[in-house]
């Protein structure tokens, strides 16, 4: 049993499986950031200075009695609240994610078809297996020897 899982664990589809995830999440982490600190400012900016990161509602207040003005104090508080702000940002991510991912499958699949080669053409002649000499495909009877092929 343990000869066999080595031989999957060493298989290479496991091994490109274990490095794409590797990668997806490296680039989850960045593309986490891009949200969070590139293209959420500007809008929270256009939208009159709102941080998407700290948009909640307050379901219960916490020890401290609120309004709290970032979801860090409100959870110091103990609160209970409702995080539709980093629902949000991740909301974005998840967006940007799956278009990246459609991209790059769009490209490889691109790739595969132009690899396929392209479907062989339907034969129109055939060899005679009497004198060898080439007749068309249709041909019941050879036009060199006369030998009947049917």
């Amino acid at each position: 049993m343990l000869k066999e899982f080595k031989e999957f664990a060493v298989k290479g589809n496991v091994i490109d499986m274990a490095v794409g995830i590797i990668i997806g999440a490296a680039f989850g982490t960045i593309v986490k950031s891009i949200v969070a600190d590139v293209i959420m400012p500007p809008i929270g900016l256009l939208l009159g200075n709102v941080d998407f990161a700290n948009l909640h509602i307050v379901l219960k207040e916490g020890a401290a009695a609120g309004p709290y003005a970032t979801l860090a104090d409100a959870a110091a508080a103990g609160a209970v609240t409702i995080n539709y702000g980093t629902f949000i940002n991740t909301i974005v991510s998840f967006i940007i994610v799956a278009f990246c991912v459609f991209l790059l499958v769009k490209q490889i699949n691109a790739l595969k078809r132009k690899e396929e080669p392209a479907p062989a053409p339907e034969p129109t002649t055939k060899e005679c297996p009497y004198c060898f000499s080439v007749i068309p495909i249709k041909a019941t009877k050879c036009g060199n020897c006369t030998s009947d092929l049917s």
